[in-house]
C-alpha cells in the first residue's frame, strides 16, 4: 500500500534544505574528484569504491529499519533506475570529468532540468508548453556549443569527448530522477537507495574490478584518501540520500532546478584555487543554458508542492 506523504510547510523546508545540501556537495565534488584522477586512481576504480562503499553503508543502515516488502514491479523499476542513476551516470561522469575541466562539467550538468522535463514528458506524460520548448532549444544550443567549442589544454585531455560524456551523464541522471520519483513516494529513501546501489554495484563490477586490482593503494597519500572518502561518503551516500529524500516532497523538475548552484560553486572554487580558467565560450554557453533552464523551470503557482 502506498504511503500518504504530508506536504506540510515544515516538510517542504526540510526537502528544500536537503536538495540544497546535496548540490553543495556535488558542486565541490567536481574539483575534489578531478584531483584524484587519473594520477592516483583511474575513473572506474573510483566508481568501484564509490558504489561498493555506498551499497555497504545503505545495507548496514537498513538493519535498523523495519522490514519492507518491495513489490515485484518496483524491483524492475529499481533495476532500471540503478542502471541510469548509478552505472551509466557515474561511469560517464568520472570518465568525462577525467577528460574535461570542472567548470565545463558543471556548466553542462545545468542542462539536467531541461532533460528532466523531456523525460517527464515521455515517462510521466507531463505537458511541454511553447515557452518550455523554446527553453529546451536554447539549453541544447548552449550545451552543443560548449561540447563542440570547449577549450583544449589545461586540465582537460580531450575536451570534446569529456563534455559529451558529461552530457550523457546529465541525461541519464535526469531519467533517473523521473524513474525514482514514484518509488520515493512508496518507500523509505534508505530502502530505495539500498537496492539502487545493490543493482548499481552488479552493473559496474565487471567494468571496474580490473582497475581496482591494478591500483597500488600503498602510494596514495593521506590528502588523496580524504578526497576519496569525500567522494564515497559525501558525494555518494549523503548527497544521494538528501537528493532522493527531497523527492518525497518535491517534483523532479523542482529538485533538478537546484543544480544551478553547482556551476557557481565549482567555478568560484576552481578560479580561486587557480585550477581552471573561464573562457568566452563557457560564458556564452552558460547564458544560453541558464536562459533555457529559466524558461523550462518557470513554475506555476504552488507548483513546488506537487509530486
Amino acid at each position: 500500500m502506498a504511503k500518504v506523504i504530508s506536504h506540510s510547510k515544515n516538510n517542504l523546508l526540510k526537502a528544500h534544505g536537503a536538495v540544497i545540501g546535496a548540490n553543495v556537495i556535488y558542486g565541490l565534488n567536481y574539483l575534489i574528484a578531478k584531483g584524484i584522477m587519473p594520477y592516483w586512481l583511474e575513473p572506474r576504480a573510483i566508481i568501484f569504491l564509490r558504489v561498493a562503499g555506498a551499497a555497504i553503508v545503505f545495507w548496514l543502515t537498513g538493519i535498523f529499519l523495519p522490514s519492507v516488502k518491495i513489490l515485484k514491479r518496483d524491483f524492475y523499476r529499481l533495476a532500471i533506475a540503478a542502471f541510469f542513476g548509478v552505472a551509466l551516470n557515474q561511469i560517464m561522469f568520472f570518465e568525462g570529468l577525467n577528460l574535461t575541466t570542472p567548470i565545463n562539467a558543471s556548466i553542462i550538468m545545468v542542462t539536467t532540468p531541461i532533460l528532466v522535463l523531456i523525460m517527464a514528458h515521455f515517462v510521466l506524460h507531463e505537458k511541454i508548453t511553447g515557452i518550455k520548448l523554446f527553453g529546451i532549444i536554447l539549453g541544447f544550443l548552449g550545451a552543443v556549443y560548449l561540447i563542440i567549442n570547449g577549450k583544449q589544454g589545461g586540465q582537460g585531455e580531450n575536451i570534446f569527448l569529456g563534455n559529451l560524456f558529461i552530457f550523457i551523464n546529465a541525461s541519464s541522471y535526469g531519467l533517473f530522477l523521473v524513474l525514482i520519483k514514484p518509488l520515493m513516494y512508496r518507500y523509505n529513501p534508505l530502502v530505495v537507495m539500498k537496492w539502487v546501489f545493490t543493482f548499481g554495484f552488479i552493473y559496474v563490477f565487471p567494468v571496474s574490478i580490473g582497475k581496482i586490482t591494478e591500483t597500488d593503494f600503498t602510494v596514495i597519500p593521506v590528502n588523496i584518501w580524504l578526497s576519496i572518502g569525500y567522494v564515497v561518503l559525501f558525494t555518494t551516500v549523503v548527497a544521494y540520500f538528501l537528493n532522493n529524500y527531497s523527492l518525497k516532497h518535491l517534483s523532479p523538475s523542482v529538485n533538478s532546478a537546484y543544480i544551478y548552484t553547482q556551476p557557481l560553486l565549482a567555478t568560484v572554487v576552481s578560479l580561486s584555487l587557480g585550477k581552471d580558467s573561464l573562457s568566452f565560450t563557457e560564458i556564452l554557453a552558460s547564458l544560453f543554458i541558464f536562459s533555457g533552464v529559466y524558461l523550462v523551470g518557470k513554475p506555476k503557482k504552488n507548483n513546488y508542492s506537487k509530486v
